[in-house]
């Protein structure tokens, strides 16, 4: 079981981090995505990290390079998702979820979801 938490309401510029809490099977066993879905639209992968045996390699949306950050804390089971720079265009509902898959970023990779946690970025 995955659960977010971390998200609310910020300022374009501003910042948020996201927590993915992890229950069951150890965090670093799987890789771990982080996908937005924004109002009216398809959801889509914004940044993963792969699971320890494959090095915990990160990889990032185009759009979400430079300005977010992916990491995991074995000790608390977590993922998080630091996100700086934020914009109006980074709004939606963003998602946590599992795969087998490495580097994966298509939706239909991934088998368990979070439920998800709200961000909006005002202008």
């Amino acid at each position: 079981q995955l659960v977010e938490s971390g998200g609310g309401l910020v300022q374009a510029g501003g910042s948020l981090r996201l927590s993915c809490a992890a229950s069951g099977r150890g965090v670093n066993e799987y890789s771990t995505g982080w996908f937005c879905q924004a109002p009216g639209k398809e959801r889509e992968f914004v940044a993963g990290i792969t699971w320890a045996g494959s090095g915990g390699v990160t990889h990032y949306a185009d759009s979400a390079k430079g300005r977010f950050t992916i990491s995991r804390d074995n000790a608390q089971n977590s993922v998080y998702l630091q996100m700086n720079s934020l914009k109006p265009g980074d709004t939606g509902i963003y998602s946590c979820a599992a795969t087998y898959t490495d580097l994966a970023t298509t939706e239909k990779a991934y088998r368990v979801w979070g439920q998800g946690t709200q961000v909006t970025v005002s202008s």
